[in-house]
């Protein structure tokens, strides 16, 4: 069964934490931040809902970093029920998609309760001053291709977050498979 993010609480400041990531690096999130803003997105490796949409979000965090906003995924799904999901799979993974931007693995799950990370994809955009001012969807199309003219929610509120440290006030909820928690 999906689940659904919750309503954005506008003005929630970022968290932090050092973690793993794929290329080998430990990252803080926040040091991932760009001088306009930043994207955290938790994803997984075997979810159907980030399968349909992983290229989109490639192509959408490279369109937000020439807007001057970084991007971080996190993987936090306990890998020892879903070993597709572990930290090795998640390097296949960011090496199959080309990921330009790291892909952090949160094993103690502690990242995604203090997010309060519900499903993947989970997103969370965030001004330059570190508030929530994004809590939505990739785009409209969930696991459907986007057509050529099909706009992105997240690279729209990203960008006008980016000039005007304000989210849009009508969001929609990611969809998703659940955090498999342990």
């Amino acid at each position: 069964m999906a689940a659904t993010t919750p309503i954005c609480d506008f003005g929630w400041k970022a968290q932090d934490a050092t973690l793993s990531a794929t290329d080998g690096r430990d990252y803080s999130i926040k040091a991932c931040a760009g001088e306009k803003g930043l994207v955290v997105a938790f994803i997984c490796n075997h979810c159907p809902y980030v399968l349909g949409v992983i290229d989109r979000l490639v192509e959408d965090a490279a369109k937000l970093r020439q807007s001057g906003i970084g991007f971080v995924a996190i993987c936090s799904n306990d890998a020892t029920a879903y070993p597709e999901d572990s930290f090795g799979r998640m390097k296949v993974f960011a090496e199959e998609y080309g990921f330009t931007f790291p892909y952090l693995h949160d094993e103690t799950q502690a990242v995604a309760r203090a997010y309060g990370a519900v499903c993947t994809p989970d997103f969370f955009g965030f001004n330059a001053a570190g508030e929530l001012q994004y809590r939505g969807r990739l785009d409209a199309y969930r696991k459907d291709d986007r057509p050529a003219e099909g706009r992105s929610d997240l690279v729209d509120a990203m960008v006008q977050i980016a000039e005007t440290g304000k989210g849009p006030a009508e969001q929609f909820p990611s969809m998703g498979c659940s955090i498999k928690w342990r």
